[in-house]
């Protein structure tokens, strides 16, 4: 080949990189088939040439915006009511991008590891319970057919770089379904249901990660606690959020689901994990600029921890501290939790299979608190107060519901109380009201009481509304200063 040749060879290739660089280019996560977040401003961005004109078209709205320096943009779609008609999102600036398939409704992403990125595979082999706590619909894959339902499943790739096919989302069935997270499906089934609206679920979960990589490094150093107690953060604080959280904003979101602790709770950790939690919900709030954003977890379940081996010594106990650690962080606004205690059929197994009722669970937090059906009862019982009679420590609760009740009818099981001696034995608990009286012939002098307090609880305490109630135990020495966002 000539050199002349060689050179209008080269220039031509050069013209082809720049005119592609040039392009619009939009993020994985707006795709054909999404769901868009309803009654927000709906934000849609992406790159192009520095300088370059875009505009977008969705329905009757057409909004247009010019590129900055680097090329970036991001046009804000003006809020709309949900809407199951399918419909066209049109990107055009030195290129044409049609984005099919649309629908308007409710969005979440939900996060944590393994328990949370539990396929909905794996619970189709479960066999079906006997117990009246869930209701066990282990042949979802072979009936779900509905076009209302989305989900987004986040890889550790996925988001790194764009995809000129535009996918990512699906509808929730076959291949897709069975491969993303159950609890999340679970939750948006319900959330379909019970609002008749379309709902967008995205999945955003690593097995057996920690808390820390979820969390912007920098948020850490937000929260005093951490170096006025000498805490060294490690577990490669920011590797998960970077790449599978960060790259997702600002798509309009309505909340966060979160279910993580086991790998913490192989730390030993306690009250460290509650600042770390808020140093999560802070952070993730930040990146979406909406410090009111909903945030609602799953307590861990019972599980054999103390049979492990680890960089700690476990006993009985370091499952239950972790979470009333997890507990404690429900003093950070805008958040709730799931109770799993009656949610595992095998103590040796830290992956329960019931995903379907802990999506049911979560969806009923979202109801009463993020979508204001306040007649629903969405907790157990939770601890309020004590205090003693003679012999006996009078316990009372928050969320009673409709009354407080022994789910299998026999005497309620789990509590201990303590005398002075500091020594706890078990107790006889008994429903007065919307009380609990707990006593043990042994303790005269009672001063403390505890109630599910072990990793092999799974105890029989819940109010009439079939929720269980939330592990405590009145001599908690632990205290959480709650930090500015």
């Amino acid at each position: 080949m000539r050199v002349r040749e060689i050179f209008v060879l080269l220039i031509m290739m050069v013209c082809c990189l720049t005119s592609s660089k040039a392009q619009v280019i939009l993020p994985k996560i707006l795709g054909n088939g999404m769901v868009l977040q309803r009654n927000q401003s709906i934000p849609i961005w992406g790159t192009a040439k520095p300088g370059e004109k875009v505009s977008v078209k969705f329905k009757t709205q057409s909004k247009s915006t010019i590129t900055d320096q680097a090329g970036k943009w991001i046009v804000m779609l003006d809020a709309m009511q949900a809407s199951a008609k399918p419909a066209t999102l049109t990107i055009k600036g030195s290129n044409r991008i049609e984005l099919h398939n649309i629908l308007v409704g409710e969005v979440w992403l939900c996060s944590g590891q393994s328990n949370m990125q539990y396929e909905m595979r794996k619970n189709s082999k479960v066999k079906k319970p006997d117990t009246s706590t869930v209701n066990s619909p282990v042949d979802e894959l072979e009936r779900t057919h509905n076009s209302h339902i989305r989900i987004f499943l986040v890889t550790q790739k996925n988001l790194q770089k764009p995809d000129s096919t535009h996918s990512g989302w699906s509808i929730a069935e076959d291949s897709a379904l069975r491969a993303f997270s159950a609890a999340g499906y679970f939750f948006a089934k319900n959330l379909n249901h019970d609002l008749n609206v379309p709902v967008g679920i995205i999945s955003s979960a690593v097995s057996g990660s920690r808390i820390e990589p979820w969390v912007s490094s920098d948020a850490f150093d937000a929260i005093p606690y951490f170096k006025a107690n000498n805490v060294k953060i490690d577990g490669d604080p920011g590797k998960f959020y970077n790449k599978m959280i960060e790259p997702l904003a600002p798509f309009a979101l309505k909340g966060f689901l979160w279910y993580q602790g086991e790998s913490n709770c192989f730390l030993g950790e306690t009250i460290t994990y509650t600042y770390k939690m808020e140093a999560l919900i802070n952070s993730w709030r930040r990146l979406w600029s909406n410090s009111n954003l909903p945030f609602y977890y799953v307590q861990i379940a019972p599980y054999y921890y103390s049979q492990g081996k680890g960089p700690v010594s476990y006993t009985e106990y370091t499952e239950p501290e972790l979470r009333e650690a997890q507990t404690m962080a429900l003093k950070i606004p805008h958040t709730a939790m799931i109770v799993t205690t009656d949610l595992n059929d095998d103590l040796k197994n830290i992956h329960p299979p019931f995903k379907w009722e802990i999506g049911r669970r979560l969806e009923l937090q979202a109801l009463a608190d993020t979508y204001n059906q306040k007649q629903l009862v969405s907790s157990g019982p939770m601890y309020k107060s004590m205090k003693t009679s003679a012999n006996k420590i009078i316990i009372e609760f928050n969320s009673v519901g409709n009354g407080l009740v022994s789910h299998n009818g026999k005497p309620l099981s789990d509590f201990t109380i303590a005398g002075t001696d500091g020594k706890f034995v078990p107790a006889d608990a008994t429903i007065i009201g919307n009380t609990i009286e707990v006593s043990a012939p042994s303790v005269t002098v009672p001063v403390a009481a505890r109630f599910a307090w072990s990793e092999s609880a799974q105890p029989n305490f819940y109010n009439r509304n079939g929720l269980p109630a939330v592990p405590f135990r009145t001599d908690n020495p632990l205290k959480f200063t709650l930090n500015a966002n």
